[in-house]
């Protein structure tokens, strides 16, 4: 029911299928067992290898580019080649690009800028690279290739040419939208997607989890920031736990039905599912924002579990994204540098503690300029200190009980690294997120061994009483 409403309200807007393809990077994980025998896999495994899906997959293969093999295939190198590789082939068919999650489709292009020389040869001759191993993928793949010189020179032109920006654009040139999850700690990567498509629209269309189906935007095609859910009632029970001040955190809260939440406030929705969850904490912070006829519209705050703390002060998870964001407008986008990923860490081993901030830089031009790197970063701490609440500029400048905010940059592709040691753990691709606090001590080593400089603060923010 809530894909052919999800169908309806893009056909609504004169962005249906019925014209072209959608190249969707989907990748499946590995099912397992529980002790007594109970099978058990991720959503986006369970959907794909459903009867449902694969007693219409034929209708699928005329409206996305990627083969079922592809979507099949558990090793992460294949399938994203291959899936990448279908939609060059097919590339003037492509009308959309999507992806779970933003990051996936931020993942795509780097691969793409990686791997495109590989992927033009394959197209130019209409073979497959031997890295491709699953003979299924292999068998779909060189049913629909055919040698294409022309594309493949317009391929290695385009990425070729040392100039990212607008590469979706470049490539894809029928590509009316992007389209993927792009709220909350997916909210970082929607610059650099405007970058690299030149600025075509972003939809986040669904509020959904693995514990269920939440709701929809039904203004699709607003800006990033501006994305609302509204809450579908009939897919669960769906009850909210207001958000309380700090002064009244001693005192328990009580659910909240839907229909009684108030505007302006924020809750941490609760679930009742069908399949057995109950009342089940997701995690998840929403605000009441507008309201749809009676239904109430959410805007994603954050996840409320995700917070940076030593002493009195606690700085969220938007908060952080809300600094970095800053410091990124104001000392890093003029220098054509911008921030590629980010995460940090409440390190309590020194004294006083201090906040760490682990930043993954990527250029965004082939240019370079003079300029200290030192003094450069050093700004950006400032800028991230500037930006907290009075609390933490209270404590760090007044009671002095936590340290300067450091920033340590990590080599490229360290964030690879990290997904990649929570894929071998047992985490879904499709449904990674980048942890924007660390606590694990085995992610901490994999951050610190990547450290390429260390910068502090140079001053305490400012502050007065």
């Amino acid at each position: 029911m809530v894909w052919r409403v999800m169908g309806s309200l893009m056909n609504w807007h004169g962005y249906g299928l019925k014209q072209g393809k959608t190249l969707k990077f989907v990748h499946v994980r590995k099912e397992w067992e529980t002790g007594a025998g109970i099978a058990v896999r991720y959503i986006v495994t369970s959907w794909y290898k459903s009867c449902n899906f694969l007693s219409n997959h034929h209708q699928y293969s005329t409206t996305h580019t990627s083969p079922l093999a592809s979507i099949h295939c558990t090793d992460t190198f294949q399938s994203t080649y291959s899936q990448l590789l279908a939609g060059l082939a097919d590339r003037l068919s492509v009308i959309q690009l999507s992806a779970t999650f933003a990051l996936g489709l931020h993942q795509a292009i780097r691969f793409l800028e990686r791997h495109y020389l590989d992927l033009a040869m394959d197209i130019e001759k209409g073979t497959v690279d031997p890295r491709i191993t699953d003979e299924d993928i292999r068998a779909a793949l060189e049913t629909r290739l055919a040698p294409d010189p022309e594309n493949a020179r317009h391929i290695r032109k385009e990425c070729g040419c040392g100039q990212w920006k607008g590469i979706i654009r470049r490539i894809w040139p029928n590509a009316q939208y992007l389209e993927a999850v792009a709220t909350g700690s997916m909210s970082p990567f929607v610059p650099v997607l405007e970058f690299y498509s030149d600025g075509l629209p972003l939809v986040s269309l669904a509020y959904a989890s693995s514990e269920c189906f939440f709701g929809i935007n039904l203004n699709p095609f607003c800006k990033p920031e501006d994305v609302t859910y509204t809450i579908i009632p009939n897919l669960a029970h769906f009850e909210f736990l207001p958000v309380q001040s700090p002064e009244n955190c001693l005192q328990p809260a009580e659910l909240v039905n839907l229909a009684d939440v108030q505007m302006g406030k924020e809750y941490e929705i609760v679930v009742t599912t069908y399949s057995g969850l109950y009342r089940y904490r997701v995690g998840d912070i929403l605000r009441v924002v507008s309201f749809y006829n009676k239904a109430p519209q959410f805007k994603f705050v954050c996840r409320g579990n995700v917070v940076l703390s030593i002493d009195i002060e606690k700085t969220s998870e938007a908060d952080l994204q809300k600094a970095v964001a800053a410091a990124e407008a104001a000392h890093l986008i003029p220098h054509n540098t911008r921030v590629a990923e980010f995460t940090s860490y409440a390190d309590t081993t020194t004294t006083p503690g201090h906040y760490v901030i682990y930043l993954e830089l990527s250029r965004t031009t082939d240019q370079t300029e003079g300029f200290s790197a030192d003094y450069l970063i050093g700004q950006c701490c400032l800028a991230i200190e500037e930006s907290f609440d009075a609390t933490y500029k209270e404590v760090r400048v007044y009671d002095r009980s936590i340290g300067p905010l450091e920033i340590k940059v990590v080599k490229n592709g360290t964030f690879d690294r990290l997904m990649d040691f929570a894929v071998s753990n047992g985490a879904s691709v499709a449904q990674y997120k980048p942890p924007r606090c660390v606590k694990s001590d085995s992610l901490l080593q994999i951050l610190d061994a990547a450290v390429v400089s260390a910068h502090f603060s140079p001053r305490p923010p400012s502050w007065s009483k």
